[in-house]
C-alpha cells in the first residue's frame, strides 16, 4: 500500500471496511495489523510499535469492536504505547462494545492528544481530513 495512514484493527472484515472508509474520505492506508482475539496491553504495544515502524505512517486509526476483545485492554495498552514509546503520530480511535466507557474514560484521563470517535465513518473522516497523502 502506498498511503500513510496505519489500520490497527480486530477482524479482516473490519480491516477491509476500514481501509475502504479512509479512501472514500480522502484518506489512503498505508498498512493495518489484526490484532485478533485473544489481546493483552502487551499485544497493543507491539502492535501500536510494528504498525508505526514504517517512516511513511503519518497518522494512525485504531478501530475495534469489542466483543471478545475488552475495549478497556485496548485503551490501556495504547495509552501505555504511547507513553513508553513517545509516540508524536496523531491517532484516533473508534471503540464499540465490551467496556467501552471504561475505556473512553482511561484514554480521557491519560491526558494524551488523542482522538476519539463514535462510529467507523466519523473516524474515517477524522483520519482523511487530517492526513495529507502528499
Amino acid at each position: 500500500m502506498d498511503g500513510n495512514i496505519a489500520c490497527f484493527v480486530n477482524g479482516a472484515g473490519l480491516a477491509m471496511a476500514t481501509m475502504d472508509l479512509i479512501k472514500l474520505h480522502g484518506g489512503e492506508p498505508e498498512n493495518f495489523l489484526d490484532i485478533g482475539a485473544a489481546v493483552t496491553e502487551d499485544v497493543v504495544f507491539s502492535a501500536v510499535r510494528i504498525i508505526t515502524s514504517d517512516p511513511r505512517v503519518k497518522f494512525v486509526l485504531i478501530n475495534i469492536f469489542g466483543g471478545i476483545v475488552h475495549c478497556a485492554t485496548i485503551a490501556n495498552g495504547v495509552v501505555n504505547a504511547v507513553n513508553k514509546s513517545g509516540l508524536k503520530v496523531p491517532m484516533v480511535v473508534r471503540l464499540e462494545r465490551t467496556n467501552v466507557d471504561a475505556a473512553k474514560l482511561i484514554m480521557k484521563k491519560s491526558g494524551l492528544t488523542i482522538l476519539t470517535a463514535n462510529n467507523l465513518d466519523e473516524a474515517a473522516a477524522k483520519a482523511g481530513s487530517l492526513c495529507d497523502v502528499s
